[in-house]
């Protein structure tokens, strides 16, 4: 293990980037809202560094509604093809708006459309509104750059627990938990 779950997990996901066939960024993210209703979905981790895990999103997403009445977050990474997973849990805080333009910039042209042409989490009376919205936007940025929609834009997931999970034989697996105390990591093995 390194000497912070952070540097472990960019490992972990540089070793994912090179032999997870499928999406290695995928990420589960668990949300409560009001109601105490739990909710799972999977996004796309588009940043890590040692202030924490980003991801993307509409802000009028269910998502985004839930971690504004909570911003009590857990997240998991599973690669099945290294036998591994990393759950992540923590505090989710919005991006700032400079992190969140650079990345819209970066972000393929009709991706950049959809996210304009998207209600993300509302009702779609049928396929051919959202193609008509894709159209309309389409042709109101059809030359320059798109700017990134008031609507849209990231949340760090701060951790302060962080568990390894490495499958082992006979499901003895290894187990590692990260725990942030006062400002500092310490870690301990956990049965299987």
């Amino acid at each position: 293990m390194s000497s912070s779950p952070i540097a472990q997990l960019a490992a972990w996901l540089k070793e994912a980037e090179a032999r997870e066939p499928s999406e290695p960024a995928a990420m589960s993210v668990a949300t409560v809202d009001e109601h105490g209703q739990p909710s799972l979905r999977m996004v796309l981790l588009r940043g890590l560094d040692e202030r924490g895990l980003v991801f993307y999103t509409n802000l009028g997403s269910r998502k985004a509604a839930d971690l504004r009445v909570n911003p009590r977050v857990a997240c998991c990474l599973h690669w099945k093809s290294l036998a591994r997973q990393v759950r992540v849990e923590g505090q989710a805080e919005l991006v700032s708006d400079a992190e969140a333009d650079a990345y819209f910039a970066s972000r393929p042209r009709d991706s950049q459309i959809g996210a304009w042409a998207s209600k993300q989490s509302q009702p779609l009376a049928g396929r051919f509104d959202l193609e008509k919205r894709v159209a309309r936007y389409a042709a109101t940025y059809l030359v320059g750059a798109v700017p990134r929609p008031p609507f849209w834009s990231g949340f760090r997931v701060v951790p302060n627990r962080v568990e390894f999970w490495e499958e082992g034989h006979f499901r003895l697996h290894e187990r590692t938990n990260w725990v942030l105390d006062d400002g500092a990591w310490s870690s301990h093995k956990l049965f299987p």
